[in-house]
């Protein structure tokens, strides 16, 4: 089951931004990433959670960079470690660039999650009352489904809960090349830890 679209620009309830009824959701998760979908994701879902009183959780899902399979063939809780922490990181820089850091009277949890994206999603948006918050590309049509990730059509296809998908900006020609390239480019760490009481797993 799936809910409408929305920008994320409203600070409409769960029952109008989401196409439930009012009332009916009891815990908000929202997948980030760090990209500019997934972070109008995370506004939109910390509008949501503060109108309707209930936690927000923000979820970033990470696995080794070879895969899992690889991983058990040649496993170092080292570089395990070394992975999660950096998973936190990009989950507190997440909600920095988001939110401004952690909001002010919201139940707040970030969570930097092991496993496959879908799956791990899945996993953790299981408890009844749930309502999942993922970004999605913008715009409507055919064009933008053919432009969905992997991750959101697996979700979209198989998650136990209701799915708000928000789109993330429109940009302009040369725009997303800019912002891809400028992603790659080391720059100092600018920020402490923001106190978001993140975790991950435990390495393995």
């Amino acid at each position: 089951m799936t809910g409408g679209s929305t920008d994320g620009s409203t600070g409409g309830s769960t029952g109008s931004g989401s196409g439930l009824a009012p009332g009916s959701v009891g815990r908000i998760v929202v997948g980030v990433t760090g990209s500019l979908a997934s972070l109008a994701a995370l506004r939109s879902a910390a509008v949501l959670a503060r109108h309707d009183g209930v936690q927000l959780l923000a979820i970033l899902v990470w696995e080794p960079p070879e895969g899992e399979a690889l991983y058990a063939r040649m496993p170092d809780r080292a570089w395990a470690r070394m992975w999660a922490e950096d998973a936190r990181r990009r989950l507190e820089d997440a909600v920095v660039d988001g939110l401004g850091g952690i909001p002010a009277g919201l139940a707040f949890e970030g969570r930097a999650v092991r496993g496959t994206p879908a799956a791990a999603l899945r996993r953790v948006a299981d408890r009844p009352g749930d309502l999942l918050v993922l970004g999605s590309a913008p715009g409507r049509g055919r064009a933008a489904r053919l432009r969905r990730r992997p991750v959101l059509r697996a979700v979209l296809k198989s998650a136990g809960c209701p799915v708000l998908t928000v789109p993330g900006p429109a940009l302009l020609p040369g725009e997303a090349r800019v912002l891809r390239r400028n992603a790659r480019t080391p720059a100092p760490r600018r920020r402490e830890s923001t106190g978001t009481g993140v975790r991950g797993p435990a390495s393995r």
